[in-house]
Parts: structure tokens; sequence; C-alpha cells
């Protein structure tokens, strides 16, 4: 079975962010958000590397933060972090949907 390499990173790219706004702006709050929704992503790749069918852990995390983040950037037009976390999110939603479509190699 493949390792979900690109939601692995996903991970670490969400669980960084976290702490970035906690190191620059003090944010408990986006610490907290930031560990949990990494921790969710990661077991969400980790799910996916052991069963490709098992991608529903790793649809709504990235679906929630993209919608969340996304609202975020709407409110106000700045790219880092909310707009980046969007673009992120946004590809990894694409990546699991096309992926979901896909027939299996027989």
């Amino acid at each position: 079975m493949a390792v979900d390499w690109v939601g692995f990173s996903y991970a670490a790219l969400v669980s960084a962010g976290g702490i970035i706004g906690y190191v620059k702006a003090g944010s408990v709050a986006s610490l907290a958000a930031g560990l949990l929704f990494g921790l969710l992503a990661a077991v969400g790749a980790y799910l996916a590397s052991r069963n490709s069918k098992n991608v529903w852990l790793s649809l709504g995390t990235s679906g929630t933060l993209a919608v969340v983040m996304g609202l975020r950037f709407l409110n106000s037009w700045k790219f880092m972090p909310a707009g980046l976390m969007t673009l992120a999110s946004g590809l990894m939603l694409v990546k699991i949907i096309t992926g979901m479509q896909r027939k299996p190699h027989k």
C-alpha cells in the first residue's frame, strides 16, 4: 500500500501553522486548532495509507479547514495565513475527490 505523503505533508503544514500562530501572535486558539486539525489530518493520512478507500477523516478535516479558513480569507483578504490554508485545503480536497473517482486497478 502506498503511503499518503501528500496527506502527511498537509498535516505537518497545518500543525506548523498553529505553532507559528502561537509564536508570532501568542494565540493559544491557533495553537490548539492547528495541533488538533494537524493530528486529525495525520490520522486521516495514516488511515488512507492503510486503505485507499478510507478517506473520510481526511475529507472532513480538509473540507472543514477549507470552509473556515476560506471565510477568514474573505473577511480579511490577507493571504497569510488564511489564504494559504484555504489554498492548501482546497488542493487537498481536489486530491481526495479525484482519488475517490479513480477506478481501482485490476
